[in-house]
């Protein structure tokens, strides 16, 4: 086949968040980085991200803390070394943020000047101190935006806006010694064909998979893409069964997918039946301050018990200033589907919100191919364990993104030429002439894992959503061998991808810990290990 290398780059990075964006960042310096993004730029997790970043600032607080907070919430799996090297690092990253330009909300000071006032630190469930940095409550947003303007901005930085990463392109693909990454096929959602980029070095920051849900909270583009991509060209994958449901989703027929932050009931928010009773303290002493797969497993049991479409979060015994002053965005968008928030408590249901297994790696975000190196939401790294503490998402992309690219940083040098890579072949395919195939496979897939892998499992649902899953996988391996891509089937490929992994990986665990509660093993066993899931190839 005839070699053909369309982009060529010292690192390529797939996907365009703070994970993704940093690593970018950081590398520029001295070296040339293609960065794509599958959709506009800022469309992925991190915008959406409202509550804010974990770290210790304040002198009553420590390190130790913050390391065992994330511990708890990791319910006995997260890896303790992980854990004290994020928090370690946890504020030379905010510091790096802070320099880069991002304004976190500072105390009020009574001769107005602000630069001298210490950061304004709010509380989130799961966590013994405030320690959480914020801009409001449009954390994610502030962070985006500032990252993404250096990023267009960089004369060493090219961005490929609206490009699907379709596969990677490995040593072993190519019958090739060793077992190194060479690159990517990516495809060109506008111009519609598919192009190869050759890379000394590729960094998967794609996010999660929770868009394999019915309901979710995540931007559409979360479909697993990285984990799926990885598992093809043969990384293990971990703690896949452990997909944190957030609780509290505005539950509105015009508010698709609105996140309602956990800082409302870091400060103060009570969660309601709907005859207005509180019900969290009859499930967990912490109450709504309680680590998110109680609170999510309390709402789902309420809602189920009553009959219930939702349940309700209220904040409206704090003053209409404060509730302004620390929620704007949240206050607005209900706002704007007639809910005030100031006087009438917010419709909420849990909703599927981050994927704490992933592709694993090391401290420096290497995966088990050479040159591969995956970071943030994408990644399992033993930071989060069996549930991921409040806050310490956005961390983790910038912790990670850094080891990454000190580890790349040290590696470049022996890498003098770049790759060659065959051209994509698609002489065999055709034009697709049935759609519908994929916009039914799509929902059936979101709808039986809603049902069968959900926030609630047992043995009987999980067998019932693996036959599924394997049937659409051949449906779907059949309509991809034949047709031209598109982005919905790029998407679905991945997803049932994702879906299987995830059910098997729910499958492996007999026991409730964390996010994965199964009514068929309801106790704990005494000594747990990570789920670690290894390809055939």
């Amino acid at each position: 086949m005839k070699q053909v290398v369309e982009h060529q780059s010292d690192i390529l990075v797939i996907g365009s968040g703070a994970a993704g964006l940093t690593l970018a960042l950081h590398l520029a310096a001295k070296h040339q980085v293609i960065l794509i993004s599958k959709g506009p730029l800022a469309e992925g997790s991190t915008f959406y991200a409202q509550g804010g970043i974990a770290s210790v600032f304040d002198e009553s607080d420590t390190i130790e803390s913050h390391v065992d907070d994330t511990l708890i919430a990791g319910a006995g799996l997260c890896d303790k070394q992980v854990v004290t090297y994020t928090a370690e690092n946890a504020k030379d990253a905010m510091k790096w943020l802070i320099n880069c330009g991002v304004a976190f909300d500072k105390e009020e000071v009574n001769d107005g000047d602000e630069s001298s006032a210490p950061y304004h630190l709010t509380r989130e469930g799961g966590h013994s101190h405030r320690r959480i940095l914020h801009s409001a409550d449009a954390t994610g947003k502030a962070v985006q935006v500032t990252l993404q303007d250096q990023a267009l901005n960089h004369p060493n930085i090219k961005v490929l806006e609206r490009y699907n990463a379709i596969d990677l392109i490995t040593t072993r693909k190519l019958n090739r010694p060793g077992n190194r990454v060479l690159g990517a096929y990516v495809w060109n959602r506008d111009k519609e064909h598919v192009e190869s980029v050759s890379a000394k070095f590729v960094a998967l920051a794609t996010g999660g998979s929770s868009k394999v849900y019915q309901y979710t909270s995540n931007p559409d583009i979360a479909s697993g893409d990285g984990i799926a991509m990885a598992w093809r060209a043969g990384c293990r994958v971990a703690n896949m069964e452990f997909n944190q449901f957030h609780p509290t989703c505005l539950y509105h027929a015009d508010a698709k997918n609105f996140l309602l932050t956990e800082a409302l009931r870091g400060e103060g928010a009570f969660l309601r039946r709907p005859d207005g009773s509180r019900f969290m303290p009859d499930f967990d002493e912490r109450a709504e301050l309680a680590p998110r797969d109680v609170v999510a497993r309390a709402i789902d049991y309420e809602m189920k018990r009553l009959g219930s479409d939702c349940v309700y979060l209220d904040i409206t015994h704090k003053s209409a200033e404060f509730i302004i002053k620390h929620f704007p965005t949240i206050y607005e968008r209900c706002l704007s589907i007639g809910i005030d928030i100031t006087k009438t408590p917010i419709p909420v249901v849990p909703a599927a919100h981050y994927t704490c297994g992933g592709v694993m790696t090391d401290l420096h975000g290497q995966t088990d191919i050479n040159g591969l190196y995956a970071i943030g939401e994408v990644a399992y790294t033993g930071l989060h364990g069996a549930n991921r503490l409040a806050s310490n998402s956005l961390l983790e992309c910038l912790v990670f993104a850094r080891a990454a690219s000190q580890d790349i940083e040290s590696q470049l040098h022996k890498h003098t030429t770049y790759p060659t890579i065959p051209s994509w072949d698609e002489s065999q395919v055709g034009n697709s002439d049935e759609e519908v195939v994929i916009a039914h496979n799509w929902h059936e897939l979101r709808l039986f894992m809603w049902d069968y892998v959900g926030i609630v499992r047992t043995d009987k649902r999980l067998e019932r959503a693996l036959r599924r899953c394997l049937m659409l996988q051949q449906e779907i391996q059949e309509y991809y061998s034949n047709f031209r891509v598109s982005n919905n089937l790029l998407e679905l490929r991945n997803l049932v991808q994702v879906a299987e992994l995830i059910i098997r990986s729910a499958m492996e665990r007999k026991e409730s810990r964390g996010l994965h509660y199964n009514l068929d093993y309801p106790q704990q066993l005494e000594n747990p290990q990570p789920t670690v899931l290894k390809p055939d190839n």
